[in-house]
């Protein structure tokens, strides 16, 4: 199960850190999705924050465990608040935001599972 963790915690750091980076340079991708949704412009580096902190977790939680169960949790939150977001503008198109829940979900049971 360990491997397992390893795997999917760097592939979902690796997606957060894309977010991250994207959200904190205000991409235009992002900006456009964020403001048909209503987030202020002066949510943004916090939201990248989070997004940027839940991946240096799930990194490091490869080597202390309740770091990457925290991180896990963290992250799984997070992409409830987004869903829910999306559902409140009216915006169904919430694929990638189920995709990354996911991730963290199964991040969360595989290290529990190897811990």
């Amino acid at each position: 199960m360990f491997i397992a963790y390893t795997v999917v915690g760097i592939l979902l750091a690796a997606v957060l850190t894309g977010s991250a980076v994207a959200t904190f340079t205000k991409q235009e991708a992002v900006v456009g999705s964020m403001s048909k949704l209503g987030v202020p412009d002066s949510w943004f580096p916090r939201l990248a924050a989070l997004k940027a902190a839940g991946a240096v977790g799930l990194l490091i939680g490869i080597w202390v465990p309740a770091l990457g169960v925290a991180a896990a949790i963290g992250v799984g939150l997070y992409f409830i608040g987004a869903a829910v977001t999306h559902f409140r503008a009216k915006d169904y198109a919430v694929a990638p935001v189920v995709v990354i829940f996911l991730l963290a979900v199964a991040a969360l049971v595989l290290r529990l599972a190897s811990a």
